[in-house]
């Protein structure tokens, strides 16, 4: 049998982590737009907007950093399919063409302590700039 996307392990934590960054986006004021907004250049996992501005926000949790945190895990071609993604979202939903917009990055790093497994949350407002013209 083949395991489908939404039931995979990796999918659920990954689910798990996009729905604690929400939350706490939520109780900074935020509301959101689209979760996990798909196109032919990939994903957004949450758009968010809070008075004009319009937030795109990539999450990414790492339990093992030896290649990396997970904020260092956003490449420079992974911020160009976000920015690709944002447009495409942007063109589609000209709602939000007059907002600011900003790219935002929630990393969230898992450690295993002799305590048991904790885990940090950096919100990284303004993480990178748009590659695309918009």
């Amino acid at each position: 049998m083949t395991v489908g996307r939404s039931t995979s392990p990796t999918h659920q934590v990954g689910q798990q982590a996009e729905e604690r960054a929400l939350g706490f986006l939520l109780n900074q004021g935020f509301q959101l737009v689209a979760q996990n907004f798909h196109c032919q250049f990939g994903e957004i996992d949450l758009v968010v907007f809070k008075n004009k501005l319009l937030v795109f926000v990539e999450v990414r949790q790492r339990k093992n950093s030896v290649f990396g945190n997970a904020a260092a895990s956003i490449t420079l071609g992974k911020q160009r399919k976000i920015s690709q993604a944002a447009a495409i979202f942007l063109q589609t939903h000209p709602q939000f063409e007059l907002f600011d917009c900003r790219f935002d990055v929630i990393a969230i790093d898992v450690s295993k302590r002799w305590t048991g497994e904790t885990s940090d949350m950096n919100w990284i407002e303004g993480a990178f700039e748009s590659l695309m013209p918009y």
